[in-house]
């Protein structure tokens, strides 16, 4: 009966113990690695350079969280905008502003200073700094030495001198040398320095990618930056500067719109001061030429109602021309053509509200533009707002024109009917009212545009920025890398791992069998004995009386698995074979046969390795005539049955002389008489024969066998004739195999550790036979009073 294995999915498999099981061999290397990796480590932090982490808070008014000026600072400021926090991020983060602080603090020149096994940053020990003149095309240099002076007040580079505080030509361009403001008087004699040159552009990106712009949650309007870098005295300057580019970027913002406003009203005042001075001219050349001192009390209250009116006719004409201002500069589509300061004279509150919105949008985009590109998302919203905004300030211009515009119709209609009264009047008085009444309506206008430049520049000299610093630069006590907990526990973890790449890829890239659970894989056939490797003898045979070794009692336990392969007294044929040379099948027929004999059993061992016999040097038995001569017909079964040394019940039938045609003798009729005679005389035949890979002697004798022994060799047989046992199997048909894994070797270092490439074994574990302990005898005195030992 063909006996396969059975593989249960419901096998449940802890992984904690099997990996145990398959690395713990292997402890020295995982310990040497342990100490090696915790070596680097220390290391590494010894020598690495120990980065701080430098932060800082703004708090931006925005118009969505609430956050508003008082009362007082509303109304002098009047040309201030809400801000958005998310723009406001955008903006800090902003290239342009990196630039700045670039430039400000010369980073596109880093100084060094000499150390024994590395170069560090001179950032507050160099007593000078350096700046380029043309920032643009500063060519990478990686190493300048100078020396400095300090007392001539000189920076020698090579055979030159150069002097502080001026810009000088030298081999890398117009270059100025400044006194560092972090040098300390105090360093050390003999300091060597160098700085080099690096890309502006690069360099500030390279900072600007450092930089951590965030905002702690959708309802907050504070704005924190983080930093990190190796010298906290550079992070905590480069986070000032940069909140100071940004502050400066923000005023400027602000004094475009009121510079623009002063600049709009003084021109107009320009102009009415002029048409003033022309029209006091003119009453006085008018006076003196026809002698008019007094008027009427007619032309009196005549003059009174002119005034009012052209005083309101003036007030509609000066609305009107602001409309058309603001009408020009929302129709331009471009904030830099008309920039419109103010709605002076405009009693509409919305108008002021939507021009002031549409004018802090376009800065808003502007802004982005140049920082982030026209096709970023928060420009893209920016520019569809200011589109909604155009069409309502048009709409709103026109609706209030055509109200003045109607109003002037009514005031011109009533100065209809009083130029009526001044024709009655006398010629020269009214032509004097005429002129007095050109010089009222510019007095109006004149006073009005004082009263609002004094409001315009009133709201600048109080701009004050839309933020507020909460905390200024400052840089944690310890550093946040490299963190010493971290680097250890990778070290660990890393060496950990590494451990476990070793030890698998030096198990699993190799081509041979060296676990039992592959050979369970590549087949279905059972494993029903392991064996381990000895290497403490080199007596092939293992198994004898008195010995408990632990390959004895495997080959005990083979034996007993015989039952299950269906050896019984009435089949008790054994065919031991493997794949190739080498695998041990010889050794495992000579001490199972062994095995079968102390059992009791009258053994055949048959050696039919007809290619390569070894049975009779394993049994030191001579042998004349074999199997051999037997299938050639020369003598009979008995002539080839030897007794051996080594037990009584152990006979050995060797094989002869090699034949030229092994596969022809055994397919002759003989073969079979030769087992059916042994059948009669011992209780279990065990055949050793050829390897079946090189040969097909295994394949001839199985159809006479009862079951198979497959001898499989740890580390030495190669997966691929494992593969191959099932298909070679379903042509050449090998019976009831039973697969046995010899030369089980150790796993990891030393000598007796564990065997741990198959299941269950452990190594250094043996039976020792042990001599019962003697008890002394019992001395009992005679009743007589005789003496000890006496027969009474």
């Amino acid at each position: 009966m063909q006996i396969t294995r059975k593989i249960s999915e419901e096998r449940e498999v802890n992984l904690v113990k099997r990996l145990i099981f398959l690395y713990r061999p292997y402890w020295p290397l995982f310990v040497f690695l342990t100490v090696l990796f915790i070596g680097l480590a220390y290391l590494y932090l010894r020598i690495a350079t120990p980065v701080y982490e430098t932060t800082a808070r703004i708090l931006v008014k925005d118009e969505k969280k609430g956050v508003e000026e008082s009362k007082t600072v509303e109304s002098l400021d009047g040309f201030s905008g809400k801000k958005i926090i998310e723009n406001e991020i955008e903006v800090i983060k902003s290239p342009a502003l990196m630039d700045e602080v670039v430039a400000k603090l010369h980073l596109y020149a880093p100084v060094f200073e000499e150390k024994s096994f590395k170069s560090v940053s001179a950032y507050t020990t160099s007593p000078v700094i350096m700046e380029i003149e043309d920032l643009e095309n500063i060519k990478k240099v990686p190493r300048i030495d100078f020396v400095f002076d300090d007392k001539n007040k000189k920076v020698i580079i090579g055979k030159n001198e150069y002097p502080l505080d001026e810009f000088v030509t030298s081999p890398y361009g117009k270059i100025k040398f400044l006194n560092n403001p972090h040098y300390q008087k105090e360093r050390v004699p003999n300091t060597k320095y160098f700085f080099t040159l690096l890309p502006f552009m690069a360099v500030s990106n390279a900072f600007n990618s450092s930089l951590s712009v965030t905002s702690p949650n959708k309802l907050s309007s504070i704005i924190y930056l983080k930093y990190q870098d190796q010298i906290p005295e550079r992070s905590e300057d480069i986070l000032n500067a940069l909140l100071i580019s940004y502050n400066n970027a923000t005023l400027s913002d602000k004094n475009i719109l009121t510079t623009n406003t002063l600049d709009f009203i003084d021109e107009r005042l320009k102009l009415l001061k002029n048409d003033l001075d022309s029209t006091e001219r003119k009453i006085q050349r008018f006076k003196s030429r026809n002698d008019a001192v007094d008027i009427s009390t007619q032309g009196k209250l005549f003059l009174e109602n002119v005034s009012n009116n052209d005083q309101r006719l003036g007030e509609i004409n000066m609305q009107l021309a602001v409309l058309g201002q603001v009408d020009k500069y929302v129709t331009s589509k471009n904030s830099s053509s008309g920039i419109v300061p103010s709605t002076l004279g405009v009693n509409d509150p919305t108008l002021s509200l939507l021009v002031n919105k549409l004018y802090s949008s376009e800065l808003e985009y502007e802004k982005i533009k140049r920082t982030a590109g026209e096709n970023n998302p928060v420009a893209v919203t920016l520019n569809d707002q200011i589109e909604k905004i155009r069409p309502g300030i048009l709409e709103n211009i026109q609706s209030q024109r055509k109200s003045l515009e109607a109003s002037r119709r009514n005031l011109a209609s009533t100065n209809n009917s009083f130029s009526s009264t001044i024709q009655a009047m006398p010629e020269k008085e009214r032509q004097l009212i005429d002129i007095n009444r050109e010089q009222g309506t510019k007095n109006q206008i004149y006073n009005f545009l004082l009263q609002k430049r004094e409001e315009t520049a009133l709201s600048q000299a109080s701009t004050v920025s839309n933020n507020r610093l909460v905390d200024k630069a400052r840089t944690s006590d310890k550093a946040v890398s490299p963190k010493g907990k971290v680097i250890y526990l990778s070290s660990l973890l890393l060496a950990l791992l590494s451990g476990i790449g070793i030890v698998t890829a030096k198990d699993k890239l190799r081509g041979k069998i060296m676990f039992v659970h592959e050979i369970e894989d590549l087949t279905s056939y059972p494993v029903i004995g392991e064996i381990t490797e000895e290497k403490k003898s080199k007596n092939p045979i293992v198994i004898g009386e008195g010995k408990r070794t632990l390959i004895a009692e495997q080959f005990r336990k083979i034996r007993a698995s015989l039952t299950y392969l269906g050896i019984n007294s009435a089949k008790k044929r054994i065919l031991i074979t493997s794949s190739i040379s080498g695998e041990g099948k010889s050794f495992v027929a000579v001490n199972l046969a062994l095995s079968l004999a102390m059992a009791g059993k009258k053994v055949a061992l048959l050696d039919f390795d007809l290619n390569n016999p070894s049975l009779n040097n394993k049994l030191s038995v001579r042998q004349n005539k074999g199997i051999t001569e037997f299938l050639r017909n020369e003598c009979s079964a008995g002539e080839i049955i030897i007794p051996t040394d080594h037990h009584e019940n152990l006979f050995l039938l060797p094989t002869g002389d090699l034949p030229s045609n092994p596969a022809e003798l055994i397919m002759s009729d003989r073969t079979e008489q030769l087992l059916n005679y042994l059948d009669n005389k011992f209780d279990c035949i065990v055949i050793d024969v050829a390897p079946v890979g090189p040969v097909t002697d295994a394949y001839l004798l199985s159809p006479f066998c009862d079951a198979t022994l497959y001898i499989i060799r740890h580390s030495y047989t190669p997966k691929l004739f494992i593969e191959r046992i099932e298909e070679n199997n379903k042509i050449h048909n090998l019976k009831n195999i039973g697969i046995v894994f010899n030369g089980i070797g150790t796993r990891g270092f030393g000598k007796n550790y564990e065997y741990g490439y198959g299941y269950h074994t452990s190594g250094g574990y043996v039976y020792e036979s042990k001599k019962p302990k003697l008890l002394p005898p019992v001395i009992k005195k005679s009743s007589a009073g005789g003496t000890p030992g006496s027969n009474n």
